[in-house]
């Protein structure tokens, strides 16, 4: 912190001590080191449009940053994947030494019920369920009543 605040006091009597300077300059009537103040000049405007040039590139990095965290983060995802399916396989291979039924074959179905099923899904037998005849219902006719001009009804 002491660094700083000697930094801050020496750049802040600096700047004041080349006001002054300027000020005696103008009442003498007199340029100290033209020459060289003209080349310095120059170079201090070189190394202004080198930071211009800077701030430029520096606000297009986030977009660029953006741009390579994608990258990696794909790169990264396709690895995982690998090691993924790698030690699924792996966790297959083990399953099935442990399990000793690399080689498993099917047995006879003891339930007639899943045999039934079997067959009727292959075609071989029967429906399961007979259909039932389709009645014909009838309606009953909607009761005609007429109606005389005196107001009576009357049945036909």
């Amino acid at each position: 912190m002491a660094s700083a605040i000697s930094f801050f006091a020496f750049s802040l009597v600096s700047i004041v001590g080349l006001f002054f300077f300027r000020a005696w300059e103008e009442r003498r009537g007199v340029r100290v080191a033209a020459h060289a103040r003209i080349a310095l000049d120059g170079y201090a405007r070189n190394i202004k449009d080198a930071l211009m040039r800077g701030e430029r590139a520096l606000a297009q990095l986030p977009s660029v940053g953006t741009f390579l965290t994608l990258k990696f983060l794909a790169f990264i995802s396709v690895r995982l994947a690998r090691l993924s399916r790698a030690a699924s396989e792996a966790a297959h291979r083990l399953a099935d030494f442990i399990s000793h039924k690399h080689n498993f074959e099917r047995r006879e179905i003891r339930s007639e019920f899943l045999k039934t099923v079997i067959e009727h899904k292959n075609g071989l037998a029967q429906p399961l369920v007979t259909t039932v005849k389709k009645r014909r219902i009838r309606k009953a006719a909607p009761k005609m009543v007429e109606t005389v001009p005196s107001g009576e009804e009357v049945q036909p």
